[in-house]
């Protein structure tokens, strides 16, 4: 569900692009009756037609990752299978060195490192870990997870030229697959009330804004230093948690801000200007 509204998002992006194409198309126009709405209609069909490679690394990244993710869930304890899935920021750092006229420095490493450090603390909350062999299986799909995402971040720099709207496609194909998954592995339960708000919320933000901008980040942007900065994310999650009183503050908080903030400040650090 979330995914399909991912994929209405880019249904959005398409359209409104299209009217920036247009020229002269601003509404009442006579250009902008032009291309409403079978215009648009072969518009946006257009925007299936990618490349079959496209389609594949598309579909890797957005499904495989979920996939992945949601089968860790399921075979191993939440708070290791998360620590293993959020190994992806550091893997990214790592595979970026290999991109054409890039390197990977020291400093960049020790940031990433911070970084999981902090991540560490705030998803096992200061606690042990403990990996048990009977979870073998969800550990091995959240290993997955951390591979996949961090390998379809680096791909997708290497496929520049590839539109970001090409993400709703993506985002539509993902949307299809998880709904024959849920068929064949899951017990349906009907949202209700807040749940509904849940789900719109989510399919709006993280599992659709959220995908656009992040490919336009690692294809534009410095892709080692987003790695890191990606580790502000469970920061961020549990900072929200505190300030609507549903976590009290801590140490332990304090001290993964610290060593997020401070690793992302490390790697993004640019010696000589």
């Amino acid at each position: 569900m979330t995914f399909a509204l991912g994929f209405l998002v880019g249904v959005g992006l398409w359209v409104w692009e299209g009217r920036r194409a247009a020229p002269g198309s601003l509404p009442g126009s006579e250009s902008a009756a032009a291309v409403e709405p079978a215009s648009w209609a072969r518009g946006i069909l257009a925007r299936f037609r990618l490349p079959a490679a496209v389609w594949a690394l598309g579909i890797y990244g957005l499904f495989g990752y979920h996939f992945a993710y949601f089968m860790a869930l399921r075979n191993a304890p939440p708070v290791e299978a998360g620590l293993i899935a959020y190994l992806w920021p550091l893997l990214i750092v790592l595979m970026a060195a290999l991109l054409p006229g890039e390197r990977l420095s020291g400093r960049q490493l020790f940031g990433a490192i911070l970084g999981f450090a902090g991540a560490g603390l705030l998803v096992t909350r200061g606690q042990g870990l403990h990996f048990d062999p009977q979870y073998t299986t969800g550990y091995a799909y959240a290993l997955a997870c951390a591979v996949i995402w961090s390998s379809y971040s680096v791909l997708s720099r290497r496929a520049g030229a590839v539109p970001t709207s090409a993400v709703g496609a993506f985002c539509g194909a993902t949307a299809l697959l998880a709904l024959i998954c849920h068929l064949l592995f899951e017990q349906t339960v009907r949202p209700t009330g807040w749940e509904w708000a849940a789900i719109i919320a989510l399919g709006l933000g993280p599992a659709g804004i959220a995908f656009y901008t992040w490919d336009y980040g690692v294809k534009r942007g410095n892709i080692q230093a987003l790695g890191t900065f990606a580790y502000a994310a469970p920061l961020l999650s549990t900072a929200i948690l505190v300030t609507l009183g549903l976590a009290e503050a801590s140490w332990l908080l304090a001290a993964a801000a610290v060593l997020i903030s401070g690793g992302a400040l490390v790697a993004s650090w640019r010696s000589g200007g």
